[in-house]
C-alpha cells in the first residue's frame, strides 16, 4: 500500500481534496468467467476508483464504481480516499456456475485468492440450470452451520432463492455439520470476508442432476376437503401420482376422499411455497355431533402453513357448545396472538348475519354456547415451534437460559395442561423422559444450553471414565457441558488425560476445534481459574484442591467430540493445583500461565507445575510476562526444585534456569498483596532442545567375505532417527563386500534391532571342507548388540548338509529339555520350513538335512558366549527328508521329536533316527504325545531296521488335514549278562523244542534274506494298542497304494525232524492288509510278563477293540511326558526274540 498526500496526475482539483488522503496503487486480472466489481459510497470528490493507463502511467480515468471483467492484460488500479481503504470501498467478485442437467462448469468452485486482499470482499456465486434441475454444491473444507449472527472468524456464507430476493436467505459460519447445498436456477451463494483473509481452503465440488421434490402419502377422507394452494413467488408444482400420467397443476390442488395418495412436489421446499387449507364438516342433531371432537389428526402438511376449518351444522333452535381444553383468550381484530395460533368462531344468525370472535389459547374461556351454524378456523402458521424430547442422565440437570432479548420465545416443559412455559430459564432436574418445546422456529439462536453433573467423592470413592459428555442432547445448540467436582476438603481431585494430552491457552480464547475445556477451583476467598485448555498438548495430569468445576463448551452444530479423562481421589496437597507435563522430544516451545492469568493470582497460595523432561534432551525457562504485587506480608518466589536435590528459590526478575537436563518441578508462591493494587501474575515459556550427539559408525565388511548387515527400528519411539550414507532411513541394509557410514540420533539400544546373514556355498561335494560356522567379529562402533546371526548353507543337487556341534553332541529345544537363554540355533530348511531349535550338550550326534539349510545363531551376548556354534559338511544324497544320529551314552531319558514340533512334520517328507545304544544295552522307545494327520491320498507309516533301532517316520500324502506331531520316549537297560560277540538269539516256544537261527534251518542266510525289512507297515497295526475305529482301519486297505515289498508269511521251509510240528492256520494270500510284526512285548506298548504263545499273542491276532480312533490323537501337543533312558536291570525272562530271528 502506498501512503500519500496528493497524486500529481489527477489533477488540481484532486490535489486539494485527497491531502492527507490514502491511496493504492495496485494491478487488477479477473479470472475467467469472473467480473470484479470495486464501488465506494462517498462522493467522488472523497473516494475515487482509478484506471492508470497510457505510456508511464499518464492516462487516468475515475470512477465511484468500477467493473472489471477478464482481459489479456491485467488492469492497474489507483484508489484514493480520505477515509481509510478498508473502510471507503467495497469489493464483489462475482462467478456464474453453468450447469446442464447432469453437469456444470466449472465443477470445481474457489474464490480468486489473491485478488485486492487489502480490503473486505463478497465473492459471489449465481446458479444457471435447466428448468427441473437440482445443483448440488458440496462444500471442500469446514462444514457450515446456521447462524444469525456474525462469524468470530470472518468467514460468513449466506445462501438466497436468487440475487433479487432476499427472501429466503440463510446465513452461514464454518465449523458446523452442513456439508451439501441443493440449490436451483438463479440460486445464488455468497462468502464475505474480512481484509488478508486467506480463501485458499474454501470451495464447492458443483454437480447437476434431475430434480427429485419432496414426496408424500395423505389419506383425505368424503368429509374433508384439502386446498394448496401457491402464494409464493418461486416457480413449483404439485402432482398426485396413481394414474397412467401424473396430475399436475402449478398453482392450486383440491383434494378429497383419496386414500394412501402420492404427492409429488416440483421444488426442493414446498413448504415456502404452497399454504394449505382444510375444511371438514360436523353434523350435529339436537343431541349429538358427528364426529364428536374437532380434532387434528397426524399432519403431513405440518411445516406449510395452514388454515383449519371446521363447519359445524346444528338444527334449528338448537345449542351447540364447544369445549376448549386449555382455554382460549379472546382478542380484539387488531392484536394478535404470540405464538402464532389464532382462533376465530363464527356464528350465523337465523336472520343471516354472522358475528365472528377471535381467541388465543391459554385463556379463561373454556368453553362457548352458541345458537345457529358455526365456523371454526385456525389459522396455523408454519411449524415455528419446536418440541423435543429429553432424556437426560441420573444425577444430571439441564438449564436452558435465554442469552438474547430478541425474538420473542418461550421454553416450556410438559405438554397439554400440564405445561408449564418459562421466557428466561427452565431448569429440568426429572431423570425421566420429558417433553421441553420451544415457541419460536429457532430456538439455539435465543437460548444456550449447559448439562451439569454433580460427581461427590467425598462420600464414597469414585476413580475411572466417569465423566462423559451426553452427545446427543440438543445438539444444535450452543451448548456447556459441566462437572461438579468434590473430595474432602484435605485433599485432592485428580484429572487425568488421554494421550496426546491437554495444551493450555488464554483463558479468553477458544480452541480451534471450537471444543474449549475449563477448569475452575473453589477456593475460600473466590474461585479461580487452573486453566484453559485444548486437545493435543503436553499437560497429562490436573490436580485440584477439595471442590472444583471441569466445563466444556461446544457451539451448535459443531458435531460432539469429547475426551474421556478419568476423575480420581488424589493426595492431600497445600497447593491451589498441581500441573503435571511431559515435555515432548525434540525441539519445542510451550507456554504455561499462572491461575486465573491475566488477572491476580490468589493471595498466599502456591501453585506447582511437575515437568518430565525426556532423556538426551536440555530445558530453558523463560518468563515471557508476569505483574508483581505489593506485598505486605513474605515475598513471591520461584522454587525449582529436582528429585533428591534441595530446591533452588529465585524471583520473578532473576536468571531462570538454562540448558538444564532432568524431570524437575517448579513452584510459585505468592504474598499477602495490598489488593487495592496490581496482584501476581505469571505467563512463561519452556523451551526444549535436543542434548545428543549422533552416534557415528563406519561399517567396513569388506574385511568379511559375504557377511551383510541389516539394521531396523522395532521400537516406537518417532524421534530415533538412522541413516546410511546421510539418508534417514527405518531399515538400513549393508550389503557384502561394501562400506557405510551409519549414523544413529537418540534412539536406544532396545528399540534398533542388529542381525548379520552370510552364505556358505559348496559346488562339489568332494572338494568342500568342513566349515565351522562362526560369527565374525563386527565393527566395535555399533552401537546396538548383535541379535542373530544367519548362515544360508547352499549344498549341490541331491546332496545333504551335516550339522555337527563342535563340542560334541546337540540338544533339541523340547518341553523338559528347553535350552537356555544365551545362544539357541535356528535350523531351517532351504525353504525356510522349521527343522527345529538346537543347543549344545544332548544325545544328537548328527543332523542331516537333504538340500539347503539356513542356521540362525540368536544370543544375549556373543562376546560372552564365543562365536564358535556348529562343523558343517556336505555329503551324498540320503534318503530321507532329515535324518537325526542319536548316541544314547547316559542312562536317562531322552526326549526326541520329529521337525518343526508340535506345529507338524512339512508336507511329503520323511524323517529318520538313527539311535546308536551302548554295548549290553538295548533302547526301549515310546510314542508319548501323537497327533497324526488323516490323509488324502496315502497314509503315515513308521519302519524300524536293523539292531542299531533305526526308526523311520514318513507322510506320503497329497493334503495334510492336521500336521503330524511325534515325540518318541525313548530308554536303554541294562542287560543281565553280558551276550557273545556272536549274539545268537532264540525263540521261545510254548510248545515243542528250542532251535537256533545259527543252526542253519532257514533256507536263507541273514545277509541275503531280506524278511527283516519292512518298508511299509500298516499304522493301524502298529497303534494297535491305542487306536479303536476299526472303520478307519478296513478303510486304509483301500486308500492305501504304497509299493509293498515284504509282508509276514508262515514260516514253510525245511526243519529239522526233531522239530515239533506247530499247527498254524492255513496259508492266506498275500493282500492290501498287513499284520503286526512285533511282539506286543517289543511293540510300543509298557513292557509286561512273558508268557507261551497263545491265540491273544500269536502274530495273527488282531483287537479289533483298540482300532477306533480316527483322528489318531492321544494327547495334546502341549501335554508332552519326559522320555526316559533308564538303566534298571532286567527281570529274569524268557529269551529275547531279536528282528534277526525273523
Amino acid at each position: 500500500m502506498w501512503l500519500c498526500a496528493t497524486y500529481a496526475l489527477l489533477g488540481l482539483l484532486f490535489l486539494t481534496v485527497f491531502d492527507s488522503s490514502e491511496c493504492l496503487q495496485t494491478a487488477v486480472r479477473p479470472d475467467k468467467g469472473t467480473t470484479v466489481t470495486v464501488s465506494t459510497e462517498l462522493s467522488l470528490d472523497q473516494c475515487a476508483v482509478c484506471t492508470v493507463s497510457g505510456v508511464n502511467d499518464t492516462q487516468t480515468s475515475c470512477h465511484s464504481s468500477l467493473t472489471l471483467v477478464p482481459e489479456e492484460e491485467e488492469v492497474k488500479l489507483l484508489l484514493n480516499c480520505s477515509q481509510p481503504l478498508e473502510q471507503g470501498y467495497t469489493v464483489t467478485i462475482a462467478s456464474i456456475i453453468e450447469c446442464t442437467k447432469d453437469t456444470c462448469s466449472p465443477t470445481t468452485v474457489q474464490p480468486q485468492p489473491s485478488i485486492l486482499t487489502e480490503f473486505s470482499r463478497t465473492f459471489t456465486w449465481e446458479l444457471k440450470a435447466p428448468e427441473k434441475t437440482v445443483v448440488s454444491l458440496d462444500i471442500l473444507g469446514d462444514g457450515l452451520m446456521k447462524t444469525a449472527q456474525p462469524c468470530s472468524n470472518g468467514f460468513q456464507f449466506s445462501v438466497t432463492t436468487s440475487k433479487t430476493s432476499t427472501n429466503g436467505r440463510t446465513e452461514y459460519c464454518q465449523g458446523g455439520s452442513v456439508t451439501r447445498f441443493d440449490l436451483l436456477n438463479a440460486a445464488v451463494v455468497s462468502l464475505q470476508v474480512k481484509p488478508q483473509a486467506k480463501v485458499d481452503s474454501v470451495g464447492f465440488q458443483a454437480s447437476a442432476g434431475p430434480l427429485k421434490g419432496r414426496t408424500m402419502v395423505i389419506t383425505v377422507d368424503s368429509s374433508t376437503t384439502v386446498v394448496l394452494s401457491r402464494d409464493e413467488e418461486p416457480e413449483c408444482e404439485v402432482c398426485s401420482v396413481g394414474g397412467a400420467t401424473p396430475d399436475c397443476s402449478p398453482s392450486e390442488k383440491t383434494l378429497t376422499n383419496v386414500e394412501k395418495l402420492s404427492l409429488e412436489f416440483g421444488c426442493l421446499k414446498p413448504q415456502d411455497v404452497y399454504s394449505v387449507k382444510t375444511k371438514k364438516l360436523i353434523e350435529c342433531t339436537q343431541s349429538s355431533c358427528t364426529p364428536a371432537a374437532g380434532e387434528v389428526e397426524p399432519d403431513p402438511f405440518k411445516d406449510f402453513k395452514r388454515s383449519l376449518t371446521w363447519d359445524i351444522t346444528v338444527p334449528e333452535r338448537t345449542v351447540l357448545t364447544l369445549d376448549f381444553p386449555g382455554g382460549l383468550k379472546e382478542i380484539s381484530a387488531a392484536e394478535t396472538c404470540e405464538d402464532s395460533h389464532q382462533y376465530s368462531v363464527s356464528t350465523t344468525k337465523s336472520d343471516g348475519n354472522t358475528q365472528t370472535k377471535r381467541y388465543c389459547k391459554s385463556g379463561t374461556v373454556a368453553s362457548l354456547d352458541l345458537l345457529g351454524a358455526t365456523t371454526v378456523t385456525v389459522e396455523v402458521p408454519k411449524d415455528g415451534s419446536r418440541m423435543m424430547s429429553v432424556v437426560p442422565d441420573p444425577n444430571t440437570i439441564i438449564i436452558i437460559s435465554r442469552v438474547t432479548t430478541e425474538p420473542d420465545c418461550s421454553v416450556c416443559e410438559n405438554k397439554g395442561p400440564k405445561q408449564e412455559c418459562k421466557p428466561n430459564v427452565l431448569t429440568l432436574r426429572d431423570p425421566g423422559d420429558t417433553t421441553v418445546e420451544f415457541t419460536c422456529p429457532q430456538p439455539q439462536d435465543v437460548f444456550t444450553v449447559e448439562i451439569n453433573r454433580e460427581i461427590d467423592c467425598a462420600e464414597a470413592a469414585c476413580s475411572g471414565n466417569i465423566v462423559q459428555a451426553e452427545s446427543s442432547l440438543f445438539p444444535d445448540f450452543n451448548r456447556t457441558f459441566t462437572w461438579d467436582l468434590k473430595v474432602v476438603a484435605t485433599k485432592a481431585f485428580q484429572l487425568d488425560f488421554p494421550e496426546p494430552g491437554m495444551r493450555q491457552i488464554p483463558n479468553e480464547e477458544t480452541c480451534p476445534d471450537e471444543h474449549t475445556y475449563s477448569l475452575v477451583t473453589y477456593l475460600r476467598k473466590g474461585p479461580a481459574t487452573i486453566g484453559t485448555f485444548c486437545k493435543g498438548g503436553t499437560v497429562t495430569t490436573v490436580l485440584a484442591r477439595y471442590k472444583g468445576r471441569m466445563s466444556l463448551q461446544v457451539p451448535g452444530d459443531r458435531k460432539l467430540d469429547p475426551i474421556d479423562f478419568k476423575l480420581n481421589v488424589g493426595p492431600e496437597t497445600s497447593m491451589v493445583a498441581i500441573v503435571k507435563v511431559n515435555l515432548p522430544r525434540g525441539a519445542s516451545e510451550t507456554n504455561f500461565i499462572s491461575a486465573n492469568y491475566p488477572r491476580d493470582f490468589p493471595d498466599e497460595q502456591q501453585m506447582q507445575w511437575d515437568f518430565t523432561v525426556p532423556g538426551m534432551h536440555n530445558y530453558t525457562m523463560h518468563i515471557t510476562d508476569h505483574t508483581a504485587p505489593e506485598c505486605l506480608n513474605n515475598e513471591v518466589e520461584v522454587v525449582y526444585q529436582k528429585e533428591g536435590k534441595k530446591g533452588t528459590k529465585v524471583s520473578l526478575t532473576d536468571p531462570q534456569p538454562q540448558h538444564q537436563q532432568g524431570n524437575f518441578n517448579m513452584v510459585l508462591k505468592n504474598c499477602e498483596t495490598n489488593q487495592t493494587l496490581e496482584g501476581l501474575s505469571l505467563n512463561y515459556r519452556v523451551s526444549v532442545m535436543r542434548s545428543g550427539h549422533p552416534v557415528l559408525c563406519a561399517v567396513d565388511l569388506t574385511k568379511h567375505t559375504g557377511v551383510s548387515l541389516q539394521i531396523e527400528k522395532v521400537g516406537s519411539d518417532p524421534y530415533c532417527e538412522m541413516s546410511v550414507n546421510s539418508k534417514v532411513e527405518k531399515k538400513i541394509t549393508v550389503a557384502a563386500g561394501t562400506k557405510a557410514s551409519l549414523s544413529f540420533l537418540d534412539c536406544p539400544t532396545e528399540d534398533v534391532l542388529l542381525t548379520a546373514s552370510t552364505v556358505i556355498g559348496c559346488q562339489n561335494v568332494t572338494s568342500c571342507p568342513t566349515t565351522l560356522l562362526a560369527i565374525p567379529k563386527l565393527d566395535s562402533c555399533l552401537p546396538m548388540p548383535l541379535h542373530s546371526f544367519t548362515w544360508h548353507l547352499s549344498a549341490p543337487q541331491d546332496r545333504t548338509v551335516e550339522l555337527e556341534s563342535p563340542t560334541g553332541s546337540l540338544r533339541q529345544s523340547l518341553p523338559g529339555q528347553e535350552c537356555n537363554k544365551s545362544v539357541s540355533l535356528h535350523v531351517a530348511e532351504g525353504d525356510g520350513f522349521p527343522v527345529g531349535d538346537f543347543c549344545a550338550q544332548g544325545m544328537i550326534q548328527k543332523v542331516q538335512v537333504k538340500g539347503n539349510v539356513s542356521v540362525t545363531a540368536t544370543g544375549r551376548d556373543f562376546s560372552k558366549t564365543g562365536g564358535q556354534f556348529l562343523n558343517v559338511r556336505y555329503s551324498q544324497d540320503i534318503p530321507e527328508s532329515i535324518i537325526y544320529r542319536v548316541s544314547q551314552k547316559e542312562l536317562s531319558p531322552t526326549l526326541l521329536a520329529t521337525p518343526n514340533w508340535p506345529q507338524g512334520m512339512k508336507p511329503m517328507s520323511t524323517v529318520a533316527w538313527i539311535v546308536t545304544v551302548p554295548s549290553g544295552y538295548e533302547a526301549h522307545v515310546q510314542f508319548v504325545n501323537i497327533s497324526q494327520p488323516k490323509c488324502k491320498d496315502r497314509h503315515t507309516s513308521i519302519k524300524k531296521k536293523s539292531n542299531h533301532l533305526a526308526i523311520l517316520l514318513g507322510i506320503a500324502g497329497a493334503l495334510l488335514l492336521l500336521l503330524l506331531v511325534l515325540g518318541l520316549y525313548c530308554f536303554i537297560t541294562k542287560k543281565k549278562k553280558q551276550d557273545k560277540m556272536n549274539v545268537e538269539s532264540s525263540i521261545y516256544m510254548g510248545k515243542g523244542n528250542i532251535f537256533r537261527p545259527s543252526d542253519r534251518h532257514f533256507t536263507k542266510s541273514r545277509s541275503d534274506n531280506e524278511s527283516h525289512v519292512y518298508d511299509s507297515i500298516d499304522d493301524s497295526r502298529v497303534y494297535g494298542h491305542l487306536l479303536g475305529d476299526v472303520s478307519y482301519a478296513d478303510s486304509m486297505q483301500d486308500h492305501y497304494n504304497g509299493v509293498q515289498t515284504d509282508s509276514y508269511k508262515t514260516f514253510t521251509g525245511p526243519t529239522d525232524a526233531q522239530l515239533p510240528v506247530i499247527k498254524e492256520p492255513d496259508h492266506e494270500p498275500e493282500m492290501d492288509n498287513f499284520n503286526s510284526f512285533l511282539d506286543p512285548s517289543q511293540s510300543f506298548l509298557p513292557p509286561r510278563p512273558r508268557t507261551p504263545i497263545n491265540r491273544q499273542d500269536s502274530i495273527g491276532f488282531e483287537d479289533r477293540r483298540m482300532v477306533d480312533n480316527e483322528l489318531y490323537t492321544f494327547k495334546s501337543t502341549g501335554d508332552i511326558t519326559t522320555i526316559r533312558l533308564s538303566g534298571v536291570d532286567m527281570d529274569s525272562q524268557p529269551p529275547i526274540i531279536l528282528e534277526d530271528s525273523l
